[in-house]
Protein backbone atom coordinates (compact mmCIF):
# COMPACT_ATOMS: atom_id res chain seq x y z
CA UNK A 1 0.00 0.00 0.00
CA UNK A 2 3.37 2.44 0.83
CA UNK A 3 4.85 1.79 -2.35
CA UNK A 4 1.26 2.28 -4.10
CA UNK A 5 0.82 5.30 -2.73
CA UNK A 6 4.72 6.99 -3.16
CA UNK A 7 3.85 6.08 -7.03
CA UNK A 8 0.61 7.69 -7.48
CA UNK A 9 2.02 10.46 -5.76
CA UNK A 10 5.12 10.64 -8.41
CA UNK A 11 2.78 10.82 -11.01
CA UNK A 12 0.56 13.19 -9.29
CA UNK A 13 3.85 15.78 -8.86
CA UNK A 14 4.76 14.80 -12.71
CA UNK A 15 1.70 15.68 -14.19
CA UNK A 16 1.47 18.97 -11.94
CA UNK A 17 4.42 19.78 -13.80
CA UNK A 18 4.26 18.83 -17.31
CA UNK A 19 0.93 21.16 -16.72
CA UNK A 20 2.56 24.03 -15.51
CA UNK A 21 5.93 23.83 -18.17
CA UNK A 22 3.92 22.11 -21.26
CA UNK A 23 3.31 25.30 -22.34
CA UNK A 24 6.56 26.78 -22.59
CA UNK A 25 7.77 23.50 -24.09
CA UNK A 26 8.63 24.09 -28.25
CA UNK A 27 7.09 22.34 -30.85
CA UNK A 28 4.83 20.45 -28.04
CA UNK A 29 1.17 19.84 -29.29
CA UNK A 30 2.11 21.98 -32.41
CA UNK A 31 4.17 18.60 -34.09
CA UNK A 32 3.14 17.36 -38.06
CA UNK A 33 -0.05 14.87 -37.49
CA UNK A 34 -1.59 17.01 -34.43
CA UNK A 35 -5.27 17.24 -35.56
CA UNK A 36 -6.72 20.96 -35.35
CA UNK A 37 -10.01 21.79 -36.89
CA UNK A 38 -11.17 25.43 -36.28
CA UNK A 39 -14.56 26.77 -38.06
CA UNK A 40 -17.48 29.02 -36.72
CA UNK A 41 -17.60 29.19 -33.17
CA UNK A 42 -16.36 25.69 -32.49
CA UNK A 43 -12.62 24.38 -32.11
CA UNK A 44 -11.50 21.12 -31.58
CA UNK A 45 -7.93 19.84 -31.29
CA UNK A 46 -6.40 16.14 -31.07
CA UNK A 47 -2.74 16.21 -30.66
CA UNK A 48 -2.22 12.74 -32.25
CA UNK A 49 1.44 12.64 -33.18
CA UNK A 50 2.71 14.66 -29.92
CA UNK A 51 0.41 11.61 -27.83
CA UNK A 52 2.45 8.80 -29.69
CA UNK A 53 5.97 10.81 -29.06
CA UNK A 54 4.94 11.13 -25.17
CA UNK A 55 3.69 7.62 -24.63
CA UNK A 56 6.89 6.27 -26.69
CA UNK A 57 8.82 7.99 -24.20
CA UNK A 58 7.66 6.91 -21.26
CA UNK A 59 7.42 3.34 -22.28
CA UNK A 60 10.69 3.67 -22.96
CA UNK A 61 12.04 5.30 -19.58
CA UNK A 62 9.82 2.30 -17.61
CA UNK A 63 11.70 0.11 -19.95
CA UNK A 64 15.08 1.11 -18.03
CA UNK A 65 14.17 1.72 -14.84
CA UNK A 66 12.89 -2.46 -14.64
CA UNK A 67 15.98 -3.04 -16.48
CA UNK A 68 18.22 -1.11 -14.02
CA UNK A 69 15.98 -2.92 -11.25
CA UNK A 70 16.64 -6.41 -12.19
Amino acid sequence: MGKALIIIGLIIIIAGIFLHFGPRIPYLGKLPGDISVKKDGFQFYFPLMTSIILSILISLIIYFIQKLKG
